[in-house]
């Protein structure tokens, strides 16, 4: 999927990751995604913004850059 945002002059190319961090944080296609740092947060709407892309939602769903949902994986409760 081509990621370009419009721009008054045009289209411009959005990066791949937003990391800028040493070592860089997991891909967005990778299996420990959500370990990446939170580079926005907006916990009155419930969901943030990692650094590799994803959208994290309060429910554990997410939103890949790629377009992709990952649905919500919370754990199960055991019943007591």
């Amino acid at each position: 999927m081509d990621r370009t945002t419009p721009t008054v002059t045009g289209t411009r190319r959005l990066p791949d990751s937003l990391c800028t961090h040493t070592p860089t944080c997991p891909a967005a296609d990778s299996p420990d995604r959500e370990a990446a740092h939170t580079i926005a947060s907006h916990p009155e709407q419930g969901w943030s913004l990692l650094c590799n892309g994803v959208l994290l939602f309060e429910d554990t769903g997410e939103l890949l850059p790629d377009g992709k949902v990952i649905t919500p994986h919370r754990p199960l409760v055991a019943a007591a």
